[in-house]
């Protein structure tokens, strides 16, 4: 008898790469299409757009909530320009090593789209292309059981590069990684260790915090 699949079980497994967008090295996935295959693979699917909070200093922030098979999650997403600088009421200006730049002020528009890629931030809580959140080319999903190794053997030692990002607890960053390692468990350390490396420089202290997550 095939055991029920669970929600982000069915939507992690969906591979969105011809989907998507890329501007600025950011990645962004079509909210329509992101939408409908969530609704295909869960036909009880329902979300609600809550508020957007203004801050003279931080500008925007759009809220959205989904709820699946009786599971609601929230998400929120901060209104920015394609430099992904916080839009104001009013434009204003900053310096760079480029020179002066200006952030114009948000528009109806600008929040409306940002409303939609909170939405698929948030259905990516569900599973639904959270790999491009955590830098991924493609779904894992292997047939077999890795062999279960100790965490020293998380492969993590690739020569770092000043090019990418330091991981640092208590970021955005750090809740990607944990959300794709809490997920993809059954891949083993070796093959985890391998993918993270190829987007961060991972501190002594993380890596242990990575295996350990990996063999709970």
């Amino acid at each position: 008898m095939e055991l029920k699949k669970s929600t982000f079980e069915k939507l992690s497994a969906i591979n969105v790469n011809a989907h998507v967008e890329k501007k600025s090295n950011l990645t962004y996935l079509s909210w329509a299409w992101a939408w409908s295959e969530t609704k295909k693979a869960c036909p009880d699917a329902t979300y609600k757009i809550g508020q957007t909070d203004y801050d003279e200093v931080l500008g925007f922030m759009c809220h959205t909530e989904v709820t699946i098979e009786g599971e609601t999650l929230e998400m929120w997403l901060p209104v920015m320009d394609g430099a992904n600088k916080s839009m104001l009421k009013k434009s204003y200006s900053y310096t760079t090593r480029y020179g002066e730049k200006t952030c114009e002020a948000a528009t109806s528009f600008d929040i409306n789209k940002t409303i939609m890629r909170c939405l698929v931030k948030n259905l990516a809580m569900f599973g639904m292309g959270i790999y491009i959140y955590a830098g991924e080319d493609l779904p894992e999903t292997p047939t077999q059981a890795t062999p279960t190794a100790p965490p020293s053997a998380i492969n993590l030692k690739k020569e770092e590069t000043a090019e990418l990002p330091d991981l640092k607890k208590g970021t955005e960053n750090w809740d990607k990684v944990v959300a794709y390692v809490t997920a993809n468990k059954e891949l083993g350390m070796e093959k985890i260790g391998k993918q993270l490396n190829r987007k961060y420089k991972i501190s002594p202290t993380l890596k242990k915090e990575i295996a350990k997550l990996i063999t709970e």
